[in-house]
C-alpha cells in the first residue's frame, strides 16, 4: 500500500509569503479544507471542478512549453495531457499550466535570436511564479526546445519541491534525393547556394524536407545535449533524452511520470537532494562523452546556482581532461539521436561509463533509485554491431571536445568546441565583423579568406543584448567550403549545431571593454588548444592607443525585456544568470 499520510497539501516555507504564514500560524502543513482562513482558495478550487476529497490530495503543477509555431514544441501540450492523466491515475491532482518557448531554429540569423537565451530566464521565472503562488506540492515540466530545459530546471532548483522533467523528444531525420537531412542541412544549404554549388530547386528541396514533423533538432545539438545532461543529473526518467518525440516509448514515459512524482512526494525527495555536486559531475561527463553543445557550460552553471552550488568553467575543463569523446553524433559526426535510441539510448552509454569508472553510480535520481540501479538493466553496447558509440580504448578524441581558453582575448575565459578534426592550433589574421549580419555580407563579397580568424563581436549578453547564437555564420562558413581553413571567435554563443574551429563565450565581452572590442582587420590572433590560450598578438603600446580612441557603446535597447536583461545579466562565465547582485 502507498503511504498517503505525506500527500496532503503542503505549505512550503521557502517563499516569503509562506514564511509570513509560518510566523502567523506556526504550521507548515495543513489541508485547504482544514484552513478556515482560505475560503476563496477553497471556493475557486471547487469552481474548477475539484471535489472535497480532491482537496485532500497533493497538487502537481504540470507545465508545458507547447505551442504551434515550433516543431520542437508543437506536440508538447498533447504529452502534457498524457502526463495529467497519469498524475490523476496516481491519486493526485494534476493541473496544467503553460510557459513560453522560443524557436531557436526560426529565430537564428535574425534579431529575434536575441530573445532566445532571455527566454530561459522568462521560463524559469514564470514556472517559479506559478508554483510559488499556487503552492503546488510537485512539478512536472514537459519541455522541448533548447532553453525550455535549463529554464525548467532552474525553476525546480529555486522551488525545491519534488519535480521531474519530461523531454519532448527528438525529431526524425529528413531525406531528399538520397541525402539525409536535419535542421543544420538547411543552414549549410544557404552557404552552398551562395557559392553556386546548389540549384534553386535543390535548395528548396532541402529546406522543405529537413524537418519532417514534431520533435527537437535531431543531432547532439543543445536540446539533446541538455536532455542527456539532465537525465544524467537524475532529474528526468531513464531514456527520456533518447526516446523519440513521436514514439510509444515517449507516451509510456509520460505515464510513468505520474507514478514517479507520487513516489517523490512520498519520499519527500526534492531537487536539492538530487542535484548534488556529484550529480553535476555526471551531467558534465555525459556532455563530454556525447560531444554536446557549448551551451551546456552556460546552462549547467546556471542550474547549479539555482540549488546553491558553484560549478565553474574550470570544472568543465577538469572533467574534459579525463573524459574521452565517444559518440559519433552530428554536428561533427555521422548520426542523429534516433540512431542512439535504437542501440540502447543514453542509459546504455551511462551504463558503459559507469562500468569504466567515469560516473558516480550512488547519486539518487527522480526514480527514487540511484544511477547505478537505473542503468543496471540497460542494453550493453555492442561495439561489433554499432559504431555510434565507440569504446574507450579507441575514442574519437582522448579527452573532451569542450575546452576552456584564457588569454588576453579572454581574461575571464571562453569556450571552444574542438572534436579533434579541426586541429589544436590556429594562427591567422583577423577578419572583423560587428555582428553576424556584417559577416553574411562578408561571405557574399568574398571578404573572408583561407587562414582568417573570423571575429564576430558586440553580440554578447549585454552587447546584443541577449547573446544570440552564431549558427548562421558557422553554417555559411561550412557551406561555402571555408570550414576547414578558418577559425571563428565571438563574444556570442554557438548553436549546438555549430562545428568547425570555433570559440565563443569570450569574456569580458566587447560591450564591457573586453580586448575583442579593439581587434582590427589583419591583426594576428593565435589559438592554442593544448595550452588553453587565445591571444591577440598586438603590442601594448598599439593597444593603448586604440583604447584611448575607443568609445564605449550605448545599449542597443532602451525598454522592454531585452533592456531588463541587459541591466541584470551576468557574464557568460557566470552562466548569464539574472538573479544575482
Amino acid at each position: 500500500m502507498l503511504d498517503t499520510s505525506r500527500l496532503t497539501r503542503t505549505w512550503y516555507p521557502e517563499s516569503s509569503i509562506l514564511n509570513f504564514r509560518k510566523m502567523e500560524l506556526n504550521k507548515y502543513s495543513r489541508t485547504i479544507t482544514q484552513d478556515p482562513t482560505l475560503p476563496a482558495a477553497q471556493a475557486m478550487l471547487y469552481g474548477i471542478g475539484l471535489t472535497e476529497h480532491d482537496l485532500t490530495k497533493a497538487q502537481v503543477g504540470i507545465v508545458s512549453t507547447g505551442y504551434d509555431g515550433n516543431t520542437c514544441n508543437m506536440h508538447l501540450n498533447a504529452l502534457a495531457a498524457e502526463v495529467k492523466t497519469a498524475v490523476w491515475s496516481s491519486d493526485l491532482v494534476g493541473l496544467v499550466f503553460h510557459s513560453i518557448g522560443v524557436s531557436d531554429g526560426i529565430s537564428n540569423g535574425t534579431e529575434g535570436m536575441r530573445y532566445s537565451l532571455v527566454s530561459r530566464e522568462v521560463i524559469a521565472d514564470s514556472i517559479e511564479t506559478v508554483c510559488g503562488a499556487q503552492y503546488y506540492d510537485g512539478l512536472i515540466a514537459v519541455v522541448g526546445c533548447d532553453k525550455n530545459m535549463p529554464g525548467s530546471l532552474i525553476a525546480m532548483g529555486r522551488l525545491n519541491r519534488p519535480a521531474i522533467m519530461v523531454y519532448g523528444g527528438t525529431i526524425a531525420g529528413g531525406h531528399y534525393k538520397g541525402r539525409e537531412l536535419n535542421i543544420i542541412s538547411s543552414f549549410e544549404a544557404l552557404g552552398e547556394k551562395i557559392q553556386g554549388k546548389l540549384s534553386d530547386e535543390d535548395y528548396k528541396g532541402i529546406i522543405q524536407n529537413s524537418c519532417p514533423g514534431a520533435g527537437a533538432c535531431g543531432g547532439m545539438y543543445t536540446a539533446n545535449t541538455m536532455a542527456s545532461a539532465i537525465e544524467a543529473l537524475g532529474m528526468s526518467l531513464p531514456y527520456s533524452s533518447s526516446n523519440p518525440a513521436l514514439s510509444p516509448e515517449k507516451s509510456a514515459e509520460c505515464n510513468e511520470a505520474g507514478k514517479a512524482i507520487r513516489l517523490l512526494l512520498e519520499k519527500d525527495l526534492k531537487p536539492r537532494d538530487i542535484m548534488t555536486d556529484k550529480a553535476f559531475e555526471n551531467a558534465v561527463t555525459i556532455v563530454m562523452a556525447l560531444g554536446g553543445s557549448t551551451n551546456a557550460v552556460l546552462h549547467l552553471i546556471a542550474m547549479a546556482k539555482s540549488v546553491g552550488l558553484k560549478l565553474t568553467q574550470d570544472d568543465f575543463q577538469r572533467i574534459s581532461d579525463k573524459t574521452p569523446l565517444l559518440a559519433d553524433l552530428k554536428p561533427s559526426g555521422k548520426y542523429l539521436m534516433e540512431a542512439l535510441h535504437k542501440v540502447g539510448g543514453v542509459p546504455s552509454v551511462m551504463k558503459y561509463l559507469l562500468q569504466k569508472g567515469f560516473l558516480h553510480g550512488d547519486c539518487i535520481t527522480c526514480t527514487g533509485k540511484t544511477i547505478a540501479e537505473n542503468v543496471a538493466d540497460a542494453i550493453d553496447l555492442d561495439f561489433e554491431k554499432q559504431n555510434i558509440i565507440v569504446p574507450i580504448e579507441r575514442p574519437i578524441k582522448k579527452t573532451g571536445h569542450l575546452q576552456i581558453l584564457y588569454g588576453n582575448l579572454a581574461e575571464k575565459g571562453s569556450v571552444a568546441k574542438i572534436t579533434g578534426k579541426e586541429g589544436e592550433k590556429f594562427k591567422g589574421t583577423a577578419c572583423v565583423f560587428n555582428g553576424e549580419f556584417e559577416l553574411v555580407d562578408g561571405i557574399k563579397t568574398g571578404k573572408i579568406k583561407e587562414g582568417d580568424v573570423v571575429v564576430i563581436r558586440n553580440v554578447g549578453p549585454k552587447g546584443a543584448p541577449g547573446m544570440p547564437e552564431m549558427l548562421k555564420p558557422t553554417s555559411l562558413i561550412m557551406g561555402s567550403g571555408l570550414g576547414k581553413s578558418v577559425a571563428l571567435i565571438t563574444d556570442g554563443r554557438f548553436s549546438g549545431g555549430s562545428h568547425g574551429f570555433v570559440i565563443g563565450h569570450i569574456t569580458p565581452e566587447a560591450f564591457e571593454g573586453g580586448l575583442i572590442a579593439l581587434v582590427e582587420d589583419n591583426d594576428w590572433i593565435e589559438i592554442d588548444i593544448k595550452k588553453h590560450q587565445i591571444n591577440l598578438l598586438v603590442d601594448e603600446k598599439t593597444l593603448a592607443i586604440r583604447r584611448s580612441h575607443h568609445k564605449s557603446p550605448q545599449l542597443r535597447v532602451t525598454s522592454g525585456v531585452l533592456y531588463k536583461y541587459a541591466k541584470q545579466v551576468k557574464t557568460a562565465a557566470d552562466g548569464c544568470v539574472t538573479d544575482e547582485d
